[in-house]
């Protein structure tokens, strides 16, 4: 099996950089052909790779990717979710090399959707391939690739309601996560939720001259600044009423449990180019980005921001606030939460309305499972090492649902580094990291086989 990975190796990477190539930005309708672009070719090489039944599965919005290889009735069914959307590459002039343009430097390769989740998602393809090629293929396999997820996985929920006889399987399998590093391998096992709100503050009826009124009319732009600032206190805390309510709070005992990954607050600063880290109080870095839940402004805009000057008092400014969740949280209360209370902080001199965008619920996945042996396997043998398992800040709100809908716990077999940049500029994924992951996910096939095999009640 390494043999064909050695003899195709640039094949595989050339073919991601033909992937990259495409700027399929789901949150940009003027990529709505590049979009659709690249599900073909994510149809096409599925194809050629050696899946039955491909299909475009169309959606209200983008359409999912279908392709599976029943090998046999008898054996387990894995089902591989990743996605072919990518986040929009601004601000492009901190890039340095075009977003849409891969380049391969000191081993990494630099483009938007690299790592998140181009080329995680395009290691399934190739060790798919791998497989079929070798005659390695251990499982059924059923691919479900959507191009959504940055925008909340919007129609993915109907198209798993519409398909539960196609989708019925034993484990969800998804690469769109990290590890701790290519010398510390570790598999994701918790996932924060998400609320996702743009709100809106409108003073008065039409841009002002500053001259003329300031001072004596509310200024939406400073109003919001004031609203945003109040949302923390001097801890840090979140100061919306009840939004800890029901907040797992994890034992002494499961902190140093976590405590046991390794981590350096010195170089993750200086890796960051920071002077200091910051966060609610009571925690460390490490519990702050995965076991807390957040809150922070992704963007903020309002008045004139073009060249030069103008003096003016903008009629509206505007927030997008993302808010991660953790286990017990509910995204739907989270938000209505927010909404109450960002309402209830307004001044009467400004109107503010809140609009939730997208959400997503925590998970938490079982280590004890016949697919966490098998993946832990995998990674051990590949690596030499055993995986850590880690708590995740991110969010992929889809894994609740696979939970929810199909009964299925999923997997999380990262391979990307937290040092890719992903959503940033200079997005990045090792070619090692590629290459690794190509290798080791035939052997979570033949482990997780072998081990259901072994199931009590197994045919």
């Amino acid at each position: 099996m390494n043999k064909y990975i050695n003899e195709n190796k640039d094949r595989f990477i050339n073919e991601l950089l033909d992937m990259l190539r495409i700027p399929s930005v789901s949150a940009d309708p003027k990529f709505k052909e590049d979009v659709l672009r690249t599900a073909e070719f994510v149809k096409l090489r599925l194809q050629e790779a050696g899946a039955d039944h491909v299909e475009l599965y169309p959606t209200a919005g983008n359409p999912i990717v279908y392709g599976e290889k029943m090998v046999d009735p008898s054996l387990p069914t894995v089902i591989v979710y990743g996605h072919y959307d990518v986040q929009p590459a601004d601000p492009y002039e901190l890039w340095t090399s075009p977003p849409f343009e891969p380049v391969i430097k000191d081993g990494k390769i630099y483009a938007r959707g690299a790592c998140d989740d181009k080329g995680q998602m395009y290691m399934h393809v190739k060790a798919f391939e791998t497989m079929i090629q070798t005659g390695t293929l251990a499982c059924n396999v059923k691919f479900m690739i959507e191009g959504e997820e940055e925008v909340g996985s919007t129609n993915l929920a109907t198209f798993v309601k519409e398909n539960k006889d196609r989708l019925q399987g034993d484990v969800i399998l998804i690469s769109d996560t990290g590890m701790l590093g290519n010398d510390t391998p570790s598999i994701t096992t918790g996932l924060r939720g998400l609320s996702y709100v743009e709100v809106e503050v409108t003073g008065p009826n039409r841009d002002l001259h500053s001259g003329l009124y300031g001072g004596a009319v509310a200024n939406p732009i400073n109003i919001l600044c004031q609203m945003i600032a109040s949302l923390h206190d001097e801890n840090n805390h979140i100061t919306i009423p009840g939004f800890y309510d029901s907040v797992q709070e994890l034992s002494q005992e499961e902190r140093a449990e976590m405590a046991r990954a390794p981590f350096s607050l010195e170089k993750y600063k200086k890796a960051l180019d920071l002077g200091d880290v910051h966060g609610e109080e009571g925690y460390v870095t490490m519990e702050r980005n995965s076991i807390r839940p957040t809150l922070d402004v992704n963007g903020i805009w309002g008045g004139y921001t073009g060249e030069g000057a103008k003096t003016v008092i903008a009629s509206k400014a505007y927030a997008k606030i993302s808010m991660r969740l953790v286990p017990n949280q509910s995204s739907e209360e989270i938000t209505e939460k927010f909404r109450k209370h960002f309402e209830s902080i307004a001044p009467e001199s400004v109107k503010v309305v809140v609009k939730p965008h997208h959400g997503g619920e925590p998970v938490v996945t079982p280590t004890d499972s016949v697919a966490y042996q098998a993946a832990s396997k995998a990674y051990e043998e590949t690596f030499g090492v055993k995986p850590i398992p880690v708590r995740s800040g991110g969010s992929i709100p889809i894994v609740a649902m696979f939970k929810s809908e199909l009964g299925l716990d999923s997997v999380l077999m990262g391979f990307g580094l937290d040092t890719d940049a992903i959503h940033s500029p200079n997005e990045h994924f090792g070619v090692f990291n590629f290459m690794k992951g190509i290798e080791t996910i035939p052997l979570f096939y033949k482990h997780f086989a072998e081990m259901k095999k072994e199931e009590p009640g197994a045919r």
